[in-house]
């Protein structure tokens, strides 16, 4: 149930405050599936690696073929899903860690990804904390 009101706070105050400011946080559903998560740090750290390899990713291709508006944001979440994927299958098999560094979501690194490219890196990991702990108070307000 707190998923369901993480997602749909996150949902509500990412669009006042894309109205307000216009600028997103990472994504519609961003906000509300980091807050969720609040309490695990490291996954949410790999998220944003993950969606940093995304950006470097695109902005690559993007030298060699023309990426633009749905291109753009569909090989963002493509190859978010296949980095959080291989991340989660292969990769944390050959780590130790003691702790849970799994991506949060297949397509949420994308998502804020696709952010970076229009808004900036900056602008977009600020506005996603900003909206994400106004969101994660808010769910501790009516929890």
């Amino acid at each position: 149930m707190m998923f369901i009101k993480a997602l749909g706070v996150g949902i509500i105050l990412n669009y006042i405050f894309l109205e307000l400011v216009g600028l997103t946080a990472g994504g519609l559903i961003t906000p509300g599936y980091l807050a969720y998560f609040w309490d695990q740090p490291l996954r949410i750290i790999m998220t944003f690696v993950v969606a940093f390899i995304c950006y470097l990713f695109v902005l690559l291709l993007s030298n060699f073929i023309i990426i633009y508006s749905k291109r753009r944001f569909m090989l963002a979440v493509v190859s978010s899903f296949i980095f959080s994927w291989f991340i989660s299958s292969y990769l944390i098999q050959f780590l130790v860690f003691e702790t849970d560094i799994r991506v949060i979501g297949y397509i949420i690194p994308g998502l804020i990804a696709n952010e970076m490219i229009k808004q900036g890196i900056t602008k977009t990991i600020l506005v996603t904390a900003f909206i994400t702990s106004i969101t994660r108070m808010v769910l501790l307000l009516i929890i």
